[in-house]
């Protein structure tokens, strides 16, 4: 019973990953939107998430979230932030 409820919750959870691959193209943490669209196609969401100011706070940047999946059961969402990606995150779909 253990492992069960231990694979149930890893399920649920969501994962960080610093690379994705898209087909036989590999995309990482800081590259470019145009980069990430070029080799994974267009994602079946894009959210917009507001803005976000530099260290400085001279500059004020978009951030925006790219779904992409199900694929294997999974989802992948790419946060860009002024255009460069961020953060990788994988879940699985309900």
């Amino acid at each position: 019973m253990g492992l069960s409820v231990t694979l149930t919750l890893a399920a649920s959870q969501a994962w960080a990953t610093d690379t994705l691959r898209c087909g036989s193209q590999l995309v990482s943490v800081g590259d470019r939107s145009s980069e990430v669209l070029q080799k994974c196609g267009e994602p079946i969401a894009r959210d917009l998430l507001g803005y976000k100011r530099s260290a400085n706070r001279r500059e004020e940047f978009q951030v925006e979230e790219w779904t992409y999946g199900p694929n294997s059961g999974m989802y992948q969402y790419l946060r860009f932030e002024g255009n460069r990606l961020k953060q990788i995150t994988s879940k699985r779909g309900n």
